[in-house]
């Protein structure tokens, strides 16, 4: 659709008018709080029960249903879940997994706190998800799992993921915080590893508030989850809580009373309150927030230097909330201009999502090269380790490239045509009139 409307009009950045100054409304409004999620706020705030467990088990149970998964615990926090995930699938002290360079730090960092290592990965530069090509070399006898990011709500590749996971003996934990509704080849994000993990706080696609959610069709990793963080679980009461035996496993029952982790992973109510309304409406919503998407990149089909980060349409995947919009950027079909040039050229244009790349890369972050978080005179990546997995820069080309490759875009959230095409008229007004940058 690019030669639909070639402007003519002079680039903002040099001068001339903006090609956006419509008022955007509520288009990018989220989430959508209505009346029924004050309601179920105010029930729980009303009878004092916020630190209960009533409310939250109906939405795991609510989780449990849409997902079709047998297990669905829910956490104060999506880095909590991860944590917990680790630990579940027996990632401890000397231990290694393997996670994606380009992620938020949520991804990896749990591992560290275990006393375990990452060995990170590549992405691949059209999915921005992790690299299967990429993984099984990394695989060592000390792996103990893949973690799969659904970047940016793109699905990654789990087909090919899953049988080297399963070839190798190594488990699949499945970070679905930017992916929930996303489908791979028809199948639910998350539902596909041997357990998934999520934040669900405000700014994600399902956003509850402060929360995350664990879910897996595994028993043992169900339990284990329960006795490293939710205490009131495995058999011990507590004032707010009574009683519940949710653990078979003989020695876990050992614990009751006492999380294994020491940490305390209830959900909080007035988030589960709100997790149940937003969730009842999700699926209809994400219907809304992909039309809006895949209408505005339809409308920079043919436009040069941008490409979709979408699957193909008739692929049976899809990108679910589509949270974190972004969009491929290819500087050598626009002369070589780089990302940050072109991305201020859209803002000037009146688009402010328009910024240069996406999450910077972990590998080469101090963390993950000299922290020593136990004090025991060395880095925690190498303090019980057989083998030193830290990568130096230049080892993982794509990922140090992030912010060459990948632009923002709006994440529109309503469907209204004339404001999604005036959006991707300030992207092809820029691409289109590129070679004036370069000047």
């Amino acid at each position: 659709m690019a030669d639909q409307c070639v402007c003519t009009e002079e680039l903002a950045i040099l001068g001339g008018p903006k090609s956006f100054s419509v008022d955007p409304g509520t288009i990018s409004t989220w989430p959508i709080i209505t009346e029924e999620d004050e309601s179920a706020v105010l029930e729980v705030l009303r009878r004092g029960g916020m630190s209960g467990t009533d409310v939250t088990k109906l939405f795991e149970a609510d989780f449990s249903a849409w997902t079709g998964m047998e297990f669905a615990l829910g956490y104060p926090n999506g880095t909590e879940s991860l944590r917990a995930a680790m630990w579940a699938c027996g990632v401890g002290a000397g231990d290694e997994i393997i996670c994606p360079s380009v992620t938020y730090w949520a991804s990896a960092a749990p591992a560290l706190a275990l006393g375990a290592a990452v060995n990170f990965a590549e992405i691949d530069p059209d999915t921005l998800c992790i690299a299967p090509g990429d993984i099984e070399h990394r695989i060592g006898p000390r792996t103990k799992a893949i973690v799969v990011v659904h970047y940016a709500g793109y699905p990654a590749d789990m087909d090919e993921i899953m049988e080297i996971a399963q070839r190798r003996g190594v488990k699949v934990i499945e970070d679905v915080s930017h992916a929930q509704g996303s489908l791979y080849k028809g199948r639910l994000c998350g539902t596909i590893g041997d357990i998934g993990a999520m934040s669900m706080m405000a700014g994600k696609s399902l956003a509850i508030g402060e929360a995350g959610m664990m879910i897996t069709n595994n028993r043992s990793l169900y339990e284990r989850c329960i006795a490293y963080g939710h205490y009131e679980r495995t058999g011990a009461r507590s004032h707010y809580n009574p009683a519940d035996q949710q653990i078979t496993d003989d020695t876990l029952k050992l614990y009751s009373g006492v999380p294994l982790g020491g940490f305390k992973h209830r959900m909080h109510q007035l988030s589960s309150a709100v997790g149940r309304v937003q969730l009842r409406h999700y699926p209809a919503r994400i219907a809304v927030i992909q039309k809006a998407m895949n209408q505005f990149w339809d409308c920079l089909e043919d436009v040069p230097g941008v490409k979709a980060h979408r699957p193909a349409k008739d692929s049976g995947s899809t990108m679910g909330g589509w949270y974190y919009a972004r969009g491929l950027y290819r500087a050598e079909e626009l002369g070589g201009l780089p990302c940050a040039k072109f991305a201020e050229a859209v803002r000037a244009e009146g688009v402010g999502a328009a910024n240069a790349g996406a999450n910077a890369p972990l590998h080469t972050h101090n963390a993950f090269h000299t922290a020593d978080l136990f004090g025991v005179g060395k880095p925690t990546m190498v303090a019980w380790t057989d083998r030193d997995v830290r990568q130096a820069p230049g080892t993982l080309p794509i990922s140090e490239s992030i912010a060459d490759i990948v632009v923002g875009v709006p994440w529109l959230k309503q469907d209204c045509p004339e404001i999604i095409e005036a959006y991707a008229a300030a992207y092809r007004k820029v691409a289109l009139q590129a070679d004036k940058l370069l000047a």
